[in-house]
C-alpha cells in the first residue's frame, strides 16, 4: 500500500514537471521569435 502511494506521488510529480517545462519552452520560444520580429523592424 505504500508503495503503491509512493509510485503515485511519483508519477504526478513528474507529469507536473513535464508539463511546466512546456510552457516554459513555449514561453521561451515566444520570446525569442519577438526579439528576432524586433530586430527585423528596426532594420527597415
Amino acid at each position: 500500500m505504500l508503495k503503491k502511494s509512493i509510485v503515485t506521488f511519483f508519477s504526478v510529480l513528474v507529469l507536473s514537471s513535464l508539463l511546466t517545462a512546456c510552457n516554459t519552452t513555449r514561453g521561451v520560444g515566444e520570446d525569442v521569435e519577438a526579439g528576432g520580429q524586433a530586430i527585423q523592424n528596426s532594420t527597415k
